[in-house]
């Protein structure tokens, strides 16, 4: 941090920036004094003494109340998520207090969640009960993103071709399958198909920038057709459920419809798929492992088996 920065950090006060927040919230001086039970006068003076701070105008004051300037509509975005970082250090620093001896901030993909996570963190977390895991669910492109900017100390996805920022290690492989109902035409065949022969049926998909529509889309334009998308969910529980009623044919981890085939009978079938981008590896992303907290380094290192390192593709 230069010089300049840190006297600017010196010079921004948080209580000013929270009655800022509380000001632009409720729309008006008064109510904001209301709520935070603190004079108007102080909290006019605060926002006077911050606009001079930053040598810019704020809020645009008229007798109905405030409105936001374009500045102070920026500060309002950086001021919330100053606060909120705030927050989130009290609430990890209080856990430290009662216990906790690590707090790992992981965000992965729903393959590696749906498929994976669920054992080997509980695996983990009962041989390391002081370490606290905060695991979040995006998309494998918003995964890499989190990890580049700080807000994720690990991610666990398919890595997006050309990300170089990130240093990866193997976790784990899956294959995509095509899920169908039985007695489907897609079904009926004795060996794997390609992913084209499903483009003359309705599909339910994930979202369109989830690693698994994108491979999908991009296969259908190489094959000079579209993929006729009849609905969008959200989960892969949701997908054979839509399935199971007709709505379409899904593509999803194998494994995953395995785990998730005990709710739903023995009415979907899963067919095995040619295309090479069905079968994927799931990896391990940080911006540096060898700078990552202590507890950061246990998980990784409980997450990286040399097993998991060496299980091949399937074929």
């Amino acid at each position: 941090m230069s010089t300049s920065e840190r006297n600017f950090a010196r010079r921004i006060d948080l209580t000013s920036l929270q009655l800022f927040v509380a000001v632009c919230e409720l729309g008006s001086i008064g109510r904001a004094a209301e709520r935070e039970f603190i004079a108007a006068s102080a909290i006019s003076k605060r926002l006077s003494d911050l606009e001079a701070t930053l040598g810019t105008t704020l809020l645009y004051r008229h007798a109905r109340g405030v409105d936001l300037s374009p500045a102070g509509e920026s500060l309002l975005h950086h001021a919330r998520s100053v606060l909120y970082s705030l927050e989130k250090m009290q609430g990890e620093l209080s856990e430290y207090a009662e216990g906790v001896r690590g707090h790992v901030r992981v965000h992965a993909n729903i393959s590696a969640i749906v498929q994976f996570l669920p054992e080997d963190l509980g695996a983990f977390t009962r041989e390391h009960d002081a370490i606290k895991i905060d695991l979040e669910e995006h998309l494998s492109n918003e995964v890499v993103r989190a990890v580049q900017e700080g807000a994720a100390d690990l991610g666990i996805c398919h890595i997006p071709d050309g990300t170089n920022e990130l240093q990866t290690l193997p976790y784990r492989h899956d294959r995509l399958v095509l899920i169908a109902p039985a007695g489907h035409p897609l079904t009926a065949t004795q060996g794997p198909i390609d992913f084209a022969a499903s483009l003359d049926f309705d599909h339910v998909g994930l979202h369109t920038n989830s690693s698994i529509y994108v491979a999908m889309h991009q296969a259908a334009l190489e094959a000079g057709r579209s993929v006729r998308l009849r609905i969008h969910v959200t989960g892969l529980d949701a997908m054979c459920r839509m399935i199971d009623n007709g709505l379409g044919v899904g593509v999803m981890p194998q494994r995953a419809f395995e785990l998730l085939q005990a709710g739903i009978g023995s009415r979907l079938r899963s067919v095995t798929l040619n295309d090479a981008w069905s079968r994927r590896e799931i990896r391990l992303a940080a911006r540096d492992f060898s700078t990552l907290p202590v507890a950061a380094r246990t998980l990784v290192n409980h997450l990286h088996t040399p097993a998991a390192a060496a299980e091949p593709l399937a074929a």
